[in-house]
């Protein structure tokens, strides 16, 4: 917590939670532990992703990408939405990437058992994610909470250092060649976060701080239903009624 000040400048960090997202068990400690500390959430960015070469399950059963990069956020958005709610205004900011296009979601095969790609499920994910966006947007209308979700860019961090291999040296040229400072990287995510003209906006696509069309998959409605249910399904966890909320 302490490096956590330092690095920021500021004095008021109260505490950290540190919990493994892949994990539902460990997504709901995080939530319970929130919970314990905030009466209100004012702001919640879904950050935690990575892109896994070799399918693996977790020991809960899901396959980590999948467990990761959509199953995590659905379900810590889902279970601080009373208290996102309980602050309004709030907002939901959502870390997609522009490697969502091009993909479409294998409505049979979530966890890649059949057929299974690094990069492939990886961008899969951040559809997925984008596709929870426009559910949780329509979700939480009239409640004074937005959720928007962005590409941040090729962030020059260990993004892919998790692998071996490879995978590991093609992702660390890449990151050393192309790789952009992760302020940079982080500056659509903050202006969506803080910036007051973005105050009433919800259900978009960011890039450089501009909305942005998405890819045409990300708009489908019976999907993004379909999905947001999938997401219930395997969590045990349903999106709670919410009353709307003056703003």
């Amino acid at each position: 917590m302490d490096l956590i000040r330092t690095a920021s400048g500021s004095r008021a960090i109260e505490s950290v939670v540190v919990e493994d997202l892949a994990l539902i068990s460990g997504v709901r400690r995080a939530a319970a532990s929130i919970g314990k500390t905030a009466n209100s959430v004012h702001l919640l960015v879904n950050n935690a992703g990575a892109l896994f070469a070799q399918r693996r399950e977790t020991r809960e059963g899901l396959e980590r990408t999948f467990a990761l990069n959509v199953l995590a956020p659905y379900l810590l958005t889902t279970l601080l939405a009373p208290s996102l709610v309980a602050g309004t205004p709030s907002r939901v900011v959502n870390v997609s990437s522009a490697a969502h296009r091009h993909q479409r979601v294998p409505w049979e095969d979530l966890g890649g058992a059949r057929r299974y790609g690094g990069y492939t499920a990886y961008g899969r994910s951040k559809l997925e994610l984008l596709l929870l966006t426009h559910e949780f947007s329509r979700r939480f209308a009239g409640t004074g909470v937005t959720v928007n979700a962005f590409h941040p860019g090729f962030v020059r961090t260990g993004f892919g250092q998790n692998n071996t291999g490879l995978t590991r040296v093609m992702f660390r040229a890449l990151t050393r060649g192309f790789g952009i400072s992760p302020a940079r990287g982080a500056r659509t995510g903050v202006y969506l976060a803080t910036a007051p003209e973005v105050a009433q906006v919800s259900g978009e696509y960011f890039v450089r701080s501009r909305a942005r069309r998405s890819s045409s998959a990300s708009y489908d409605p019976a999907g993004e239903r379909r999905l947001f249910d999938r997401c219930a399904e395997l969590t045990g966890t349903a999106f709670p009624a919410l009353s709307p909320h003056a703003v």
